[in-house]
């Protein structure tokens, strides 16, 4: 992982090498107080660890104050053109904010914010993304680039810099990803800010979600990263889990991962539907665990070995391994059994890590 320097936000701490954390985004009416803090509190409970409200009025700066009491999840105020908002948010206690100060109206509104922010003690995302690049920028490189958009957030960097304000995070999107990866690994190269990843406008959950997955997941697997966004059309309530997979793909978050075969002309029990059990039944595991579910003797065996618990399934019997080890053969339905083993696995490496403490 690139080390960047470390931003506080709250009770979390964003880079110098500290966990990747999960964001995600308000879409109700923030005046809405009701329904914006039961939003914050479902994505909270998926696994959101930072959560964006929007702020274009002075209703949704005055309701800043409730949102941010009612939850322990560290609020971020999205402004835009208008500084007031930001101050506003502040003073109601806001944790972060994200702005694009070259839509401010002059360099006396930046310092008025970082000034505010300063002595608040919260962060600001300065965030880019390939909409809002200056025409000057689009007119010298006959379109958006990765060199863009890494020179626009330069030129806010500088803005913020000058009024006395380095508690900067940074964020560069595109919708494109080759751009989006291009300019991050630019950016990590320019700057040592924590840099905030995501595939703007990725589109619906599906198409926007393999998207997201590319871009991210191809930038924290270069150690490029510190906090991520999937940004999905529709309910943010389908970001946190997206996000969380991909960190858990790459090695970056525990939970139980699935090594399952896609099955074939020799599967001979319900693949499918005993890999969809085990991983509802284990939501709630935070712990590191590799479980494979095999459909045959060809690669079953093989996947076991890797595995800490895994099942190879056939008509007949079904057998059941522990860290590449055969346990024993069943006929009866494998789910509890294996259920139980995870959760056995769990209690074992937590006793193995209290006695090496």
């Amino acid at each position: 992982m690139k080390m960047t320097r470390a931003i506080q936000l709250g009770k979390l701490i964003i880079g110098g090498g500290y966990p990747v954390t999960v964001q995600s985004m308000t879409n109700t009416d923030t005046r809405d107080v009701a329904a914006t803090a039961e939003q914050i509190k479902q994505l909270g409970l998926l696994g959101c660890e930072i959560v964006r409200v929007s702020v274009y009025d002075q209703a949704c700066a005055k309701a800043v104050r409730p949102l941010v009491d009612g939850t322990r999840i560290p609020l971020v105020a999205d402004i835009h053109f208008d500084y007031k908002l930001a101050l506003l948010a502040i003073e109601n206690g806001i944790n972060k904010l994200r702005i694009n100060p070259g839509n401010l109206r002059n360099e006396q509104e930046v310092r008025a914010v970082a000034d505010c922010a300063k002595a608040h003690q919260i962060p600001i995302r300065i965030g880019v993304n390939s909409g809002s690049v200056p025409k000057d920028i689009l007119a010298r490189d006959g379109g958006v680039t990765a060199q863009g958009l890494v020179d626009s957030a330069m030129s806010h960097v500088r803005l913020l810099e000058k009024a006395g304000f380095d508690q900067i995070v940074l964020s560069m999107k595109a919708s494109d990803v080759r751009l989006m990866v291009d300019t991050y690994r630019l950016a990590a190269r320019t700057f040592d800010y924590p840099l905030h990843l995501g595939v703007t406008e990725a589109g619906l959950p599906g198409q926007g979600t393999l998207k997201s997955a590319i871009g991210i997941g191809a930038l924290l697997l270069d150690g490029i990263g510190d906090t991520i966004r999937v940004s999905l059309t529709g309910s943010p309530l389908h970001e946190p889990e997206a996000a969380i997979n991909i960190l858990k793909a790459i090695g970056l978050r525990g939970g139980v991962e699935l090594i399952s075969c896609p099955t074939c002309g020799r599967t001979e029990v319900d693949i499918e539907g005993i890999a969809q059990r085990v991983v509802e039944a284990t939501k709630h595991i935070t712990a590191p665990v590799k479980v494979a579910i095999m459909g045959c003797v060809v690669n079953g065996p093989g996947e076991a070995k890797g595995a800490d618990i895994a099942f190879c399934g056939g008509k007949t019997g079904s057998a059941l391994y522990k860290k590449g080890q055969f346990v024993k053969r069943i006929t009866e339905d494998p789910v509890p059994e294996l259920l139980r083993m995870i959760e056995e696995h769990i209690r074992e490496n937590n006793e193995d890590e209290q006695t090496h403490a």
